[in-house]
């Protein structure tokens, strides 16, 4: 019987990495589309720039005049009491929606199905016509006597009944908002409290409700802002909000489009105000998800500033 030796063969030296050809990947489609998309923004600037339909010594002339901060003012406020007594209400519907009584969770899911299915105009309508059902309302005992009567047209005057519209609209949504960025909440963080014996509102202060803050937080931002944009509605009920003003100026002067785009870009300000209040809020309450939270757009900013000066030092 022959048997065979094994030869080691010689190492294979490592190719080094550093003089390894790299090839590019091209994409040509891709550069053919970023080329298409930069004429499409070019020639809508130019549009902007050169077309005299848009007429922007009207615009300059009207974004900052009296009456339209003052229209200005009165949407903020809209979008302000609307959004405040809209989320308390939308807590408590929520709590009832999850409590054990059963009574409870049908009276919340009613009213969730009842303000989710009327549209917005037609509550608004509703409550600023409320004089029309009831002339005056009483406090009292139910079915007794009653403490002292008001006069509804002396006390819903049109701008709290659009405050009382949007905020049972809004509680609405909020509610559901709220019952899911609770339920999201993995029950063994709730066992594991109840564990260590701690107190009801200490575990829902500590444990449940920075955690369902995160899941609440992008879809209460988005409602904040659609009530934000949603309150030109109330320009039916005759309220000088922002857009009913500017309804009424180019009624007088006939220049549609740069009042329009008085009211638009108004709305795209503020709008990205809350957005940026959004992204602050939603860092904040990151803390306890992530080790190291990422730069803020302006921490980047000031980085890169850094880092170019340093170089040509």
């Amino acid at each position: 019987m022959s048997t065979v030796t094994a030869v080691d063969s010689p190492p294979v030296p490592e190719a080094d990495e550093g003089a390894l050809p790299v090839a590019r990947t091209w994409h040509p489609w891709r550069w053919l589309a970023a080329v298409l998309a930069l004429v499409v923004v070019a020639q809508f600037a130019h549009g902007l720039v050169t077309n005299p339909g848009w007429d922007w010594p009207t615009f300059a002339r009207y974004f900052t005049a009296t009456s339209v901060l003052s229209a200005m003012r009165v949407t903020l406020e809209l979008t302000f009491w609307g959004t405040l007594f809209g989320f308390l209400l939308g807590v408590w519907i929520a709590v009832a929606r999850l409590s054990k009584i059963a009574v409870l969770q049908v009276i919340a899911w009613a009213y969730v199905w009842a303000f989710r299915s009327i549209p917005l105009i037609v509550q608004l309508l509703f409550w600023f016509n409320i004089a029309y059902l009831y002339k005056r309302m009483s406090v009292g005992i139910p079915f007794g006597p009653a403490f002292f009567t008001f006069d509804v047209n002396g006390v819903i005057s049109g701008f709290t009944a659009a405050v009382i519209g949007l905020a049972l609209h809004q509680g609405a949504y909020s509610a559901e908002i709220i019952r899911a960025g609770v339920i999201s909440v993995d029950p063994g963080q709730l066992e594991a409290a109840k564990s260590l014996g701690l107190p009801w509102r200490r575990q829902f202060f500590t444990i449940v409700a920075p955690q369902a803050m995160r899941g609440i937080l992008p879809n209460a931002a988005n409602e904040v802002i659609s009530l934000f944009k949603g309150t030109s509605i109330v320009s039916v009920m005759a309220i000088a909000e922002l857009f009913y003003q500017v309804q009424v100026i180019y009624g007088r002067n006939g220049r549609v489009v740069p009042l329009l785009m008085v009211a638009t870009v108004w709305y795209i300000v503020l709008t990205s105000v809350l957005s940026v209040v959004q992204y602050y809020i939603e860092r904040h309450f990151a803390k306890g998800s992530q080790r190291d939270l990422p730069p803020t757009p302006w921490q980047r900013v000031r980085a890169k500033v850094t880092e170019i000066t340093g170089e040509r030092r």
